[in-house]
């Protein structure tokens, strides 16, 4: 009866707050993981097929960090996506196993619970089907998911875990779960933009970081007509006449439209000043180099949006539009599993 009783509080604990995934108890309860989301967000997309629990996010955590998911054991997920650049990389293009160099520039996995689709030319539309191609690409992991479970199949809190969240071994299916649930809570919006814009703190901005974000919302500029709304992108597809001739076709690659060549997926502006370097390729090292290529509109490119305006700025504005970018970086890590 005691024990019983025991079972029950501890269930009803876990429904209001996050487990230690460290227990190993043989009556351990799997429950709710609860994302911590910042004030003026809207609720957490997540698919009722794969809820978040604490088991799914702490096995897609491991998961995530750990090298055997690729063929030769040293290319993790983090290897790419590190933590301390907003979940990005440090270079234009991601090397893989043996070195080889990936398509594009990694981008930041803040938000990603929110996007419509993946990759620059949004040519998979779940989290759940993002994590086969890093893993299955010749240029990156160069594994299968199956080669990948039989890697880890022999650790122990990998199959507890799996059991709990899934009641089945670990297998491709569970890997592909648990790592978009992992993914789904990084959540970016822990910045003084955020102290200041949603919660009031006018003095979380300096005058230079308001004078920026006046300057980027302003008709002259037009920053606000793509990146948008609470994570500063509307996920549409733009050229911006960053090339006459693309060597890489973007949205073109996933529609076969002509029309959509060159055109590549809006990238949120949170942490800007972590993810460099820029553009799909990293083609861009400063974002003093990017603000001048949107103020010359770009290239002729027959596909470049319509969109982009051509605009001059003091040295003072630019410092000013800079500085606003900059208060756009989270204070507090975007991973919250312990």
């Amino acid at each position: 009866m005691r024990r019983g009783l025991h079972i029950l509080l501890l269930a009803t604990v876990l429904i209001g707050c996050r487990k230690d995934p460290s227990l190993t108890t043989s009556d351990a309860v799997d429950g709710p993981f609860i994302v911590d989301l910042p004030v003026g967000f809207p609720a957490l997309p997540v698919p009722e097929e794969n809820p978040l629990t604490v088991a799914s996010v702490s096995l897609g955590k491991a998961l995530f960090f750990d090298p055997r998911l690729s063929r030769d054991g040293t290319i993790s997920c983090a290897s790419c996506h590190h933590p301390d650049r907003a979940f990005s990389d440090t270079v234009a293009l991601s090397l893989g196993v043996e070195g080889r160099p990936g398509l594009r520039n990694s981008p930041t996995l803040g938000n990603v619970a929110y996007h419509p689709n993946f990759f620059r030319d949004g040519g998979v539309p779940t989290l759940e089907r993002q994590v086969i191609a890093p893993v299955s690409d010749f240029a990156e992991m160069d594994h299968t998911l199956e080669g990948a479970v039989e890697a880890v199949a022999d650790e122990e809190r990998y199959q507890r875990w799996s059991q709990m969240a899934y009641g089945r071994e670990l297998d491709p299916f569970v890997i592909t779960r648990a790592l978009a649930s992992y993914e789904r809570t990084l959540v970016s919006g822990w910045s003084r933009f955020d102290r200041y814009f949603y919660q009031g703190q006018t003095s979380a901005l300096t005058e230079s970081e308001v004078r920026g974000w006046d300057l980027f919302r302003s008709e002259a500029l037009n920053c606000a007509a793509c990146h948008s709304g609470f994570d500063f992108t509307d996920h549409s597809f733009q050229n911006i006449g960053q090339y006459l001739s693309y060597t890489d076709p973007g949205r073109e690659r996933i529609s076969l439209d002509p029309a959509d060549n060159g055109k590549f997926k809006v990238p949120t502006l949170r942490n800007i000043a972590l993810t460099g370097p820029y553009m799909h390729d990293g083609a861009m090292n400063s974002l003093d180099e990017v603000v001048e290529h949107f103020a010359s509109g770009g290239l002729s490119h027959p596909n470049k949006s319509p969109l982009m305006p051509t605009f001059a700025l003091t040295a003072e504005e630019k410092a000013d539009l800079i500085a606003f970018l900059h208060a756009l970086t989270d204070e507090r890590s975007l991973d919250q599993v312990p």
